[in-house]
C-alpha cells in the first residue's frame, strides 16, 4: 500500500498513517517509507482493544494539516492517478465516497510479490461485478457521480472530505467500535445464508433492522449442530471489545438492541417453523 502511494503521478502533502498497536515488524516498514518520501510523514498510534477505527481515524484528523483529507485502508493498492482524481472530485461543502474492488487469494498474492502492472476490469480474481470499478473514465465517472449516491454506501476507506468540515461535526463517531454493519447475521456456510440466516435476514428487514449475512470462521458451537444437519445461525451486533472480557457489564447492555434482536428473533424462529 505505501509503495503505492508513493507512485502517486499527484503526490500527497502530507500523509499520517493511524497505527491500531502493531509490532515492531510495521513500525520498521513505517519508518524506511517515511526516510524515503518526500512529503512530511506523521504516525499517530493507539493500544489494539478491539476494532476502535473510528477513534484512530479521530486521532489522524487531529495530527493533520491539509485543508482536504483522503482515507485509505492498509489493505488497499491504490492506481496512480487515486490522488489526482480525489483532488479533481473535491468540492467545498460535500465529502468523495469512492469504490474498491476485492482480490480474491491469488490475485493478492500476485500483488503483494509485484504491485505493477495494475489490474484491469479484465483481470482475473476480481469477482463479479464489482471489477467495473476499474473501468477509469472521466466522463464516466462525471455521468455516474451523483447517481452513485444512492447506491454506493459510506466508508471511511477511499473517502475524502474537507478537514473543516470533519471538525465541524467532531469528526467520526466513537461509540461505533467494531467492523460491519450495525446487526451481523453469521453462519458457516460461505456462499450464502443457509435457511435459519435467511429467516434471521427476512426477520430482520420486517421489523425494520438493517442487517447483513457474514461467513463465520467456524470456530464456535453453531458449527457443530450446522454439520449435524441443524441450519444454525448467530445474530449479533457490532464485535465489542469487551465481549467476555473483564469489561463486559450489566450496566453496558443497550436495551433498545436487546428489545430489536428479541422482536428479531421470535419472528425469525415463527417463520422458520411454519
Amino acid at each position: 500500500m505505501l509503495a503505492s502511494v508513493a507512485r502517486q503521478a499527484t503526490p500527497p502533502r502530507e500523509i499520517v498513517i493511524a497505527d491500531d498497536g502493531s509490532g515492531a515488524a510495521t513500525l520498521g516498514v513505517i519508518e524506511s517509507f517515511a526516510r524515503k518520501h518526500p512529503a512530511p510523514v506523521r504516525v499517530v498510534r493507539q493500544p489494539h482493544e478491539g476494532f476502535r477505527v473510528a477513534r484512530l481515524r479521530n486521532l489522524a484528523i487531529v495530527a493533520s494539516s491539509c485543508d482536504y483529507l483522503v482515507f485509505i485502508d492498509g489493505d488497499m493498492l491504490l492506481h496512480d492517478a487515486f490522488m489526482a482524481d480525489h483532488a479533481r472530485f473535491a468540492r467545498r461543502g460535500f465529502y468523495t465516497q469512492g469504490v474498491r474492488v476485492h482480490a480474491d487469494a491469488a490475485l493478492t498474492a500476485r500483488l503483494i510479490g509485484a504491485p505493477a502492472p495494475f489490474p484491469r476490469a479484465s483481470t482475473a480474481g476480481l469477482g463479479g461485478l464489482r471489477r467495473a470499478y476499474l473501468l477509469r473514465s472521466a466522463p464516466l465517472s462525471a455521468l455516474m457521480r451523483h447517481a452513485a449516491n444512492a447506491l454506493v454506501a459510506l466508508k471511511a476507506c477511499n473517502f475524502g472530505a474537507w478537514r473543516a468540515d470533519l471538525l465541524r461535526v467532531n469528526g467520526f463517531n466513537e461509540d461505533m467500535v467494531g467492523w460491519g454493519p450495525e446487526l451481523n447475521v453469521r453462519g458457516i456456510e460461505v456462499r450464502g445464508p443457509n435457511r435459519s440466516a435467511r429467516a434471521a435476514l427476512g426477520a430482520a428487514r420486517s421489523i425494520g433492522v438493517r442487517a447483513t449475512y457474514l461467513p463465520d470462521r467456524g470456530l464456535s458451537d453453531h458449527e457443530e449442530l450446522t454439520r449435524g444437519g441443524v441450519p444454525a445461525a448467530w445474530i449479533e451486533w457490532r464485535w465489542d471489545p469487551c465481549w467476555h472480557s473483564a469489561c463486559d457489564r450489566v450496566g453496558r447492555l443497550d436495551t433498545a438492541k436487546l428489545s430489536a434482536v428479541i422482536r428479531l428473533t421470535v419472528k425469525a424462529v415463527r417463520t422458520a417453523t411454519r
